[in-house]
């Protein structure tokens, strides 16, 4: 059954159509995103479903007992609130709940009869499972941590930064659970682990929901549907984003398959058209009709293929640029530089040089210092130690602030400063500003408007159009990605695949840092930087197995330890005197136990050993050794339980 289902939804403002003739259902489980570019409809969308904005015609079927809620783009706060309580704020039924839960178990323990309690307990049990809230605290302690919020926790929310306060909604939502989550753009402000993280708990806590997104890994890794909303329209493809690409082309594929159809019917048609129509005129103007409709048809399909083509090589393509480091120019030169804020040391001995054409991601955790050293090589920051040069060279550089446009002057203005209407790009091109313009998908008519009159989306646009206006070296740039749209950020590769200068960025888009960066300067978090030469999803995987393996020892050390106790307090049998009470089946078993309990220690150790040792535990798999370890100690804990208890009973027979 549905939960949400709108059948033949219209949206439009003033002229423009958002939505026309629009379908769209969800059922329990889905996992929903919405992609399309800016301004095609996908927060309409949303806004519907939540009935902040009304369609102007339509039917709209949602369940009465589901409960939707959707994260703001700036939540609002109660005032002096800490951040701890505005989370926990959000969770006061579950709490109710659980407290409810916990009553009417005690009354069942001298009541187990009474069926009003059962009932209650089996409604509030299937709530509580449903929204995963029997230990709500330690989940509200661990999505602080997660979430880099634990050090703001007993601070006033309303002092946080913008990002840090949706931070702090999304936590309070996540644990909430509603029955259906809306989010738009759920990754902005999340770092790579943040966002890891997110992924982890909405996928195995099974959650209903609805995200606008343009986080690609983040889309294929929780999507189990993607609506892509498109001149109005909306076109379903089920699974993640590389599913919606293979259907995508196969859609491609089968649409050039109808235009050819079509043609050659328009050419048989036209030939009757040419023959027919004086003879027959009365009797075909339906065919008539119909042949002017395929006309018009025929007309449109190639642009429309041509889009959807343009789009799909803008995603396909891959950055191999085989130049040897040799022959390129020296832009910075870095040698044991070290930098420092307050108490924290952001940059610590950092050697590298940058060269013509290098394409580095800078990446990490938030705080960790990725756009310090953005400003080291902006000169905007000095160091406070080490070597740093800097060649003759101009620099472009895109921050999140837009800080090169005015919101006073209009986009003609902005391109064309001194007059006219031609812009020339950073490769020599003489373009008119429209023709420029399309190729970052803004009409003609918006050339007259204001920058200040621009969505963030859209000023977004304009500041990377103008920038591939200018004649640089080198580009830096801050979060490139951040609200823009999926198609715009294609087009963005493609200008950077292209850009012969070098291009130094940081992002938290692994997505776009994989299809882009030749190499990555990672940032560690206590002040060193890596620098890496291996996709950035990859090196992800290596750090989350490195950490998983990290786990694996030292939970072998703690067992080792806990082993080592308990042979300690039970000493070795080499000789057992025969005790006649015991029964015959246990006075064997007493006899073999010690030497069983001596095969399994030497056993476990050379388990222990093979997983520290990555030749064996590479022919094995880390996973079949782990989970025999685990068996092992099982059968070791059970077998000295055993023997404990035969020796306790041992001692009272002696004792009689």
């Amino acid at each position: 059954m549905a939960l949400i289902d709108l059948q033949k939804i219209n949206k439009q403002y003033d002229i423009k159509v958002i939505l026309k003739d629009v379908n769209f259902t969800l059922e329990q489980d889905q996992r929903i995103a919405i992609i399309g570019q800016n301004g095609q409809g996908k927060s309409t969308l949303m806004k519907i479903i939540t009935r902040a904005v009304e369609p102007d015609s339509g039917e709209i079927a949602i369940d009465k007992k589901v409960k939707i809620e959707m994260l703001d783009q700036q939540p609002v706060f109660q005032s002096g609130l800490i951040v701890k309580d505005a989370i926990e704020e959000q969770l006061v039924e579950l709490k109710q709940a659980k407290r409810r839960y916990d009553q009417i178990s005690k009354l069942l323990a001298t009541d187990y009869e009474n069926k009003e309690l059962l009932d209650e307990a089996s409604t509030l049990g299937a709530f509580l499972d449903h929204h995963n809230a029997w230990d709500l605290e330690n989940k509200v302690q661990r999505v602080l941590q997660e979430f880099n919020l634990k050090e703001f926790e007993y601070k006033d929310v309303s002092l946080l930064s913008g990002g840090e306060q949706r931070r702090v909604g999304l936590a309070g939502l996540i644990l909430k659970k509603p029955d259906v989550l809306l989010l738009d753009e759920p990754t902005n402000h999340l770092d790579v682990y943040m966002v890891e993280f997110l992924e982890q708990l909405l996928s195995n806590e099974n959650f209903t929901l609805i995200f606008i997104s343009h986080d690609r890994y983040f889309i294929d890794h929780i999507a189990t549907h993607i609506i892509e909303i498109d001149n109005g329209k909306l076109r379903k493809f089920k699974g993640g984003y590389s599913s919606y690409l293979e259907q995508k082309q196969k859609l491609l594929e089968d649409m050039q398959k109808e235009h050819e159809n079509l043609v050659r019917e328009l050419k048989a048609e036209a030939h009757w058209m040419q023959h027919g129509v004086t003879a027959r005129r009365k009797r075909n103007e339906l065919r008539k009709e119909n042949y002017f409709a395929l006309k018009e048809k025929v007309k449109s399909n190639p642009a429309r293929i041509r889009k959807m083509s343009l789009e799909l090589q803008r995603e396909a393509k891959s950055f191999n640029n085989g130049e040897t480091l040799n022959k390129k120019k020296m832009l910075f030169e870095l040698d044991n530089i070290y930098k420092k804020l307050g108490n924290k040391e952001l940059i610590k001995d950092f050697t590298t040089r940058i060269v013509q054409k290098d394409t580095i991601a800078i990446v990490g955790p938030n705080g960790s210092g990725k756009s310090t050293l953005l400003k080291i090589f902006l000169e905007r920051l000095p160091i406070d130690s080490g070597s740093f040069k800097k060649g003759n060279f101009k620099i472009g550089y895109f921050d999140q602030h837009r800080e090169m446009l005015s919101d006073d002057k209009t986009i003609i203005e902005i391109f064309c400063p001194n007059g006219g209407d031609r812009v020339v790009l950073d490769d020599g091109r003489n373009m008119h500003v429209f023709g420029y313009l399309k190729n970052f998908l803004f009409p003609r008519e918006y050339l007259d408007k204001k920058v200040g009159a621009l969505s963030g989306g859209e000023k977004n646009r304009i500041a990377l159009a103008l920038l591939f206006t200018k004649k640089v070296d080198c580009l830096i740039m801050d979060e490139p990605t951040n609200d823009l749209d999926i198609p715009t950020i294609n087009i963005l590769e493609e200008y950077l695949r292209n850009f012969q200068g070098a291009l130094i960025f940081v992002s938290h888009d692994r997505y776009f840092v994989d299809k882009i960066a030749k190499k990555l300067f990672i940032f560690k978090g206590d002040g060193t930087i890596q620098e890496s030469f291996i996709p950035y999803s990859e090196y992800l995987s290596c750090e989350k197995d490195e950490k998983d393996l990290k786990l694996l020892e030292n939970i072998i050390k703690q067992d080792k330890l806990k082993q080592q106790q308990t042979i300690k307090e039970t000493p070795k049998q080499t000789t057992t005197k025969k005790i006649t009470k015991l029964s015959y089946k246990d006075q064997r078993v007493y006899d073999m136990l010690p030497n069983e309990i001596e095969e399994l220690e030497t056993q476990i150790a050379e388990l222990e050993n093979c997983i520290m040792d990555p030749q064996c535990y590479n022919q094995k798999g880390i996973v079949t050794l782990s989970q025999e370890l685990e068996d092992l100690n099982k059968i070791y804990e059970q077998k000295v339980d055993k023997f404990l208890e035969l020796e306790e009973l041992v001692e009272s027979f002696k004792q009689q």
